[in-house]
Parts: structure tokens; sequence; C-alpha cells
């Protein structure tokens, strides 16, 4: 049986929270509030921690750590809880003229049913003792039912400040020479061998990604940027290094922070995940970068081939040449002379001069380019050498923090203790968006690179960039880039493994510049063509903003033809003779094909503005794009719209990650996805708002449409915000198309298919009209953007009653 009484100094009454004990005895009056009654001065110090563990005869405290807090002034707090066989005292004090306790509680405790209490003596030091008179209160019986044995409570108020000093020298010297005797105790542990350990983690499908990538890096005879590529391959090829992670101690020190882990001595450092093999983390089914992606399909599929004669120009026949002119009118990607500023036309991933216009400024550099590598620039070099996810540790601009100081480090960005640290930790790899392999593999098999570099000032609207949408001066021609590929990837036709291809764009803006670049992926030949081969397509774009400069940007991946219709119904309604959907989309030749895309995107001067508009909305088995911004400069601005269609038993993927570095930076995000069929698709959008990007202002937004019930969705938008003054929002909504509105068009004579294709099209058509006027087309345009847009979300029009009844609007 216990009893524990809460006491506050002059409070009037105090609540028992269990069965009252009986007291036998008195109190004498004058002890009362002269305090004779709480027992003999205590002669030595004591140091109280409530956190203890109780034996048969006293408690025993597992910390004896001193009390240092400052408490307010005359607030006086007891909790007392008694027990058959110890009383235990938790006495919280803050006397007038305190500042706070310099050596901690004194506390002597005696019961009347057990001998007195003993407590650790850590030191002789003579007490000041001051007695601290108190009652129980109303419904408790008074102190003449007390006994002679009563509570015994006595407060010291520490030593004289010499005694003090003295008694902290001593202790002092104390820890001091354990802290030396634990050192000479301490047995050395000898450190194994970690390399030997290296791939016990790796499982069947670990080592399969490994030998995946091995193939796609091929030898070293497939190179084509010089020196860069054959550094890049040294990177790649490294394993990352075994280490302990580096730890400061030192309190003092600016780089010192508690959130950090360290390995016992003799315990074996293992590679995070996806390290195992190479320098830069190769994708893994279970990572955090490629959680809800086909990775097992990817891998299970081998793109070992490349097309012949990578690396060099594609002649092309004058009749072939009008032959892939009149296709890619067809299929809207082709823009004529006059309406554009230049126009890069790659079939395969080798560039087609026949097809295209270059100027100076605008144009293809080939391997001629990189063989001396004084031609090109330190500059255009440097970039070109960039990775994204940190591995790339100098930030592309310096970053203003404080008046004089500036930021050029990735890794020490918010720290010390919020900083991702070395980007192949564990820690830091959950947070990319694990492209950085493909970005170096990129930059060893690319055989070519479309370089556009807009001079300062050229097609500038406004020396204001706030003020540039309301000036009247003419957008500027876009730059056409196009990526085309054939049925076979240009590969040799006795090959048995499918081709991959790499293609590389980089765009510099310069100083109060704008410019406008489009970037399409189309088909030449038909998807289901008798020599199709799988395609691996791996893209990298960098871009790069300078001072108010403003780089309008549109990614349209149309490759892989169309997805077949209604395979999510059921063969329960199949007539007889007929082919099941779900059995010619799994004869369907572009879903062995896989489409990676890498943009990465640097705002580097102040007030830089960049628009992207993303639109996935092709036919190939998998498609992931991973766009990342760093707003690097005060002022700068993003714009970030997406649209995923997807079908069939297609898996689409998009990454987006907008990282606010400069002060008073903004972005506004509209991310809208579209699945239908049997298909999955994920989103996963990042903004991370570090220390030194104050008054940032950000906006996310993610609405889904799932348009059948065997159809799936992972949006997943994120923030993580280090510093204490911005303005940041996001969210996700999924979503069923509306009842409502189904009703109102059916209700005015439009049938059920035409009322869902036309609620389809108003919500990809915002998205739509972000994309560049010369490529989206006017509304009648037989070629344009809209048409084929609603040609495939005709495909995809749901048929017949969904299985689950009832009203799911979120938007």
């Amino acid at each position: 049986m216990s009893q524990s009484i809460c006491l506050c100094l002059g409070a009037s009454s105090v609540r028992r929270k269990s069965e009252r004990r009986s007291h036998q005895g008195t109190i004498k009056e004058s002890e009362r509030y002269s305090g004779a009654h709480l027992g003999q001065n205590y002669p030595e110090q004591t140091h109280f921690h409530p956190s203890y563990t109780h034996s048969n005869s006293a408690p025993t405290f597992k910390n004896r750590n001193l009390f240092h807090q400052v408490f307010k002034k005359e607030n006086t707090i007891m909790r007392l809880t008694l027990s058959l066989h110890h009383l235990s005292v938790l006495f919280f004090l803050a006397a007038n003229n305190y500042d706070g306790w310099s050596n901690g509680m004194q506390v002597s405790a005696f019961s009347s049913t057990s001998p007195a209490v003993s407590f650790r003596k850590v030191t002789s030091s003579p007490i000041q003792w001051k007695r601290i008179p108190f009652y129980l209160g109303e419904g408790y019986p008074s102190p003449s039912s007390f006994s002679s044995s009563s509570l015994g409570v006595s407060i010291g108020i520490g030593p004289e400040e010499e005694q003090q000093q003295q008694a902290e020298g001593d202790a002092s010297s104390d820890i001091k020479a354990t802290e030396e005797a634990e050192e000479k105790e301490v047995e050395v542990v000898e450190e194994p061998d970690h390399e030997l350990y290296r791939k016990d983690r790796m499982s069947n499908l670990d080592t399969k990604c490994d030998e995946w990538f091995a193939a796609l890096l091929g030898d070293e005879d497939s190179m084509f940027l010089g020196s860069l590529s054959k550094d890049m391959r040294n990177k790649l090829v490294t394993p990352a290094e075994l280490k302990q992670e580096d730890i400061v101690k030192d309190r003092s020190a600016d780089s010192w922070t508690p959130y950090y882990s360290e390995k016992l001595p003799g315990s074996i450092i293992y590679p995070a995940y996806g390290l195992e093999t190479y320098g830069l983390p190769i994708p893994r089914r279970g990572a955090e970068a490629w959680r809800h992606f086909d990775v097992a399909g990817m891998v299970d599929r081998m793109y070992s081939n490349s097309p012949l004669d990578a690396g060099k120009e594609l002649d092309i026949e004058k009749d072939q040449l009008e032959k892939y002119k009149s296709t890619l009118l067809e299929n809207g990607s082709w823009v004529e002379d006059d309406a554009c500023t230049a126009r890069l036309v790659y079939i395969n991933g080798r560039f087609a001069p026949g097809l295209s216009k270059e100027t100076e400024s605008i144009r293809n550099l080939s391997s001629k380019d990189f063989a001396d590598p004084n031609s090109l620039g330190e500059d255009i070099l440097e970039r070109l050498a960039h990775l994204p996810d940190g591995f790339t540790d100098r930030l592309c601009a310096d970053v203003p923090s404080g008046e004089t100081e500036f930021l050029t480090s990735y890794k020490t960005l918010s720290g010390p203790d919020h900083s991702i640290g070395e980007p192949t930790t564990q820690y830091a790899i959950n947070s990319q968006q694990g492209h950085a392999c493909f970005a170096a593999l990129n930059t060893v098999r690319a055989g070519t690179v479309a370089f556009v570099e807009i001079p300062a000032g050229a097609d500038a609207k406004s020396d204001n960039a706030e003020d540039a949408a309301d000036d009247d001066t003419p957008a500027p021609k876009p730059v056409i880039i196009i990526n085309a590929q054939t049925a076979d990837g240009g590969a040799d036709a006795a090959a048995e493994d499918g081709v991959a291809y790499h293609t590389r764009t980089l765009v510099i803006a310069g100083e109060k510049s704008n410019a406008s670049v489009v970037q399409s992926y189309v088909d030449l030949d038909g998807e289901n063509d008798e020599q199709s081969k799988p395609k691996f397509h791996n893209g990298y774009t960098q871009i790069y903003v300078k001072d108010g400069a403003h780089v309008t940007h549109s990614y349209l991946e149309e490759s892989g033809g169309i997805v077949t219709g209604g395979v999510e119904q059921g063969d329960e309604n199949l007539g007889e003779g007929e082919v099941s959907p779900r059995e010619i989309e799994s004869r369907r030749a572009a879903l062995s094909d896989t489409h990676l895309g890498t943009i990465d995107v640097h705002l580097t001067g102040d007030d830089a503005r960049y628009s992207g508009t993303l639109m996935e909305f092709g036919g190939s088995g998998r498609s992931r794009i991973a766009i990342s911004a760093s707003l690097l400069r005060p002022g700068a601005h993003a714009d970030i719209n997406g649209f995923v269609l997807a079908g069939g038993a297609q898996r689409a993927d998009m990454r987006t990650n907008i990282h606010h570095i400069g002060q008073a930076t903004t972005s506004r995000q509209n991310q809208k996805n579209m699945v239908g069929g049997r298909a999955t698709a994920s989103f996963r959008g990042r903004i991370r708002v570090e220390q030194s990007a104050q008054q940032t202002d950000s906006e996310q937004l993610a609405r889904t449409i799932l348009l059948s019930d065997r159809s799936r969705i992972w949006a997943i938008p994120s923030l993580e915000i280090i510093a204490d003054d911005v303005t940041c929002t996001h969210g996700a909504t999924v979503s069923d198309l509306s009842e409502e509105e189904l009703f109102y068009l059916r209700s005015r004579g439009v049938d059920r298919t035409s009322a869902r294709n036309i609620l389809m099209y108003a919500f990809v058509e915002e998205v739509g009209q972000s994309v560049d006027e010369v490529v989206r087309g006017h509304v009648d345009d037989e070629n344009g953007l809209r048409k084929r847009v609603i040609e495939r979300l005709e495909n995809l029009v749901p048929q017949g009653e969904r299985s689950v009844k009832g009203e799911f609007q979120s938007v």
C-alpha cells in the first residue's frame, strides 16, 4: 500500500491518490514552523536525482548527475511518495535571491517503518542549511496526530564560494584521474578487414542489378567525351571507401553536433545499400529512391548493345531523310526553320545534321570537340562533370550567408545539426533521387552533346523578372531538340540483347536572357515492327540560369506508341475467338522498353527564373523522370508543372526535388497524374528549405485521377524545412471522375464516353497550357499536342460502371 501526496506551499488543500495511512503521535507546535523535527544537520553533501531502483534496504540511483536548473522566484513545488519500506522526496525549490543551484539538492529522509534512507555522499564540503517550514493542508491529519518519528527533510543552500571552488577543483582532479585510468584499462580491439564483408548483405537481385549495370557500362573503348568520360568511369568503378564517419567531439568546434553514429570497436563497416560494387549507388528494389518502381523488371532485360557507329554523325540518304521528316511532322515534333531558333535532331543517340538547324551558340558537340580539353573551356567541362544528389559537393554558385560569408559546400548546408553529410552514407542516400549513377553512366557512354548557350541579353523581355509576363515583347522562338528512336534502336539485327543509347543536353542561359527549350522523345517506326528490340534510353539534361535570365523548358516523353485499352476488364465478356486486351498488351514490343530521364537545374544568378513542364504520356513499359532544381541565389524562382499518363501494364514514375538554398527564393509546383488500365504510377515531390533560405515561399500540390479499379498510384509530397521564416504548403489528392460533373454533361445529351473524355482532357489542359505555343499548336491543329493527348486519353476512357459506387472526389 502506498500513498502519494502533492504539496504546493501556500496551497489550501491537497488531494490524495490512494487510501490514507493512519499516523500516531504528535508534533510540537513550536517545532512545526521551526523545522526542528526535520532531523539533524546532515554532515555531508548529497546529490539527489529522482531516477533510481529500489532494493530491500535503500534506493540505488541510476543517475547521480546534479540538478543545474534556474527556477523562477518564489516557485516552490514538492512531491512526496510514502511506502512501507522507504520514502523518496522530489523537491523543486527556487528561493529568493537565488540564480540557481550550484551544488544540486541536499536531501535526508526518514520514515517510521524503515531505517534512515542512505544516499551516496559525493563530497564532504560543509553545508549551510536553510529550514523550510511546510504543512500538508486541509484533508490530512493535524500535526498533533503525527508520531515522534516523523518525516524529515533538510534542504542545503550549498557551501561558500571559496569552498565550492575548492570542491570543484578536487572533483575535477578526481574525474581527470578516473578518465586517465579508464583510458589505460581500455582493451585494444583489432579492426577486421571490412572489404571481406563488403558484399555479405547482397541478395540475388542485388547481384543481378550490378551485373545489369556492368553490361550498360561496357568496356573502355565505348567512351567519346575524352578525359571527361575517363574520369567519370574511374569514379564509377572505384568502390566507396569503408571507413568510420569522422566525428567531432570537441564541443567548442563549429562543426560539433550531437547527432552522429559511431561504430563499436571491432564492428564490421558495411557499405550503404547500392554501394557494394560501385562508387555511386546502383538501383536496389528495397532502396528508398527506387521504392514502387519496377526494378526487377528493368534489370531482367539486358541492354548490352549500342547503336552501330555510336558517337559518329548519322548520314541519311535523301529519300530516307524525307521519310523521317514526314514522320516527325505527323507526330507533331517537327518545327520548320522559320518557327524556331535552332533545331537539333538525334536518331538513336546519333546526331542527324541533315535534319538539324545549327547556329554558332546552339550546336552539337562531338568527340572531336572533346579531343582537345582546351577547345571547350574549363567552365563547360566543369558543368558537364557535375553530378546530382550531392555527389559533386561544390555548389554551382556561391550562396550568401550573412554579410561577408558564402556557402560553397553541398554536404555542409544547414550544418552541423541538419546537414546531409557525405553522399555515400545511408542517411544521405535515403533522401536522394537515385539517378547519380545514370548521370555518370551518361557521361561515360554519351556519343554527343546538344549544346545550347543563350548569349547575355538575348531575347530579353524586361530587366525586372516580375514584369516580364506583362511585357509586349514577342516570346523568343524555341530551341527544338528531338530525340527519335527506330524500332531496332540502330543496333545490329543479329544482336540478341536490347540496345541502350544515352542522350545529353547542356543549356546555359546568359544574364538577362530569355529562352525556350523543347525536348521531344518520339518514335520513327511502328512499335510492333518485326525487327523491334528492347530499348533503354538514359537521358541527362543540365540547365544553368544566370542573373535575371528566364528559361522555359518543355519535356515531352511520348515514345513507345500507345498502350492497349480495356485491360482492366476481365475475360468473362469476351466473344468466341476474341483475344483478351491483356494478352494483346503483354505482346506489345514497347512493354520491354525503359525510359530514364534526369534533369538537373541550377539557378545560379540573382532573380533567375525557370519554368519547366514535364509531360510523360508515352507507351514505354517503364518510364521514370527525375528533376532537381537548386535555387542558389536570392530572388530565384522555379515553376514546375508535371503530368503523368499511365495505362495498360505500364509502370510510370515522376520524381521532383526543389532545393531552396538562397534567401527569398520562391517556387510553385503543380503535378497531375492520370492512371488507368492495370498501370501503376508514383509521384514523389520533395522540397527542402535550408537554414540559409529564409523568407522562402513554396507551394506544392499533386492531384491524381484513377480511371479504373485496377490502377494504382503512390503520391508522396514532402517538405523538409530547416529555416524558421518561411511560407510553405503542400498537399496531395486522389479521386475518380466526378459523378456530379458526368451527370451534368449527360443531362445535356453527351454520351458517357464523351463526357468522361471531356473531363479527362480538362484535367490535363492546365498543364498542357504551359508548353511552348509553337509545339502545343492551335486548337484545330491535326498534329498538335492537344490532338495527341486526346488520342491517348480516348484509349483509356473507362468502359462500363466502376465496381465501387459513390463519390470519391477530393480535388
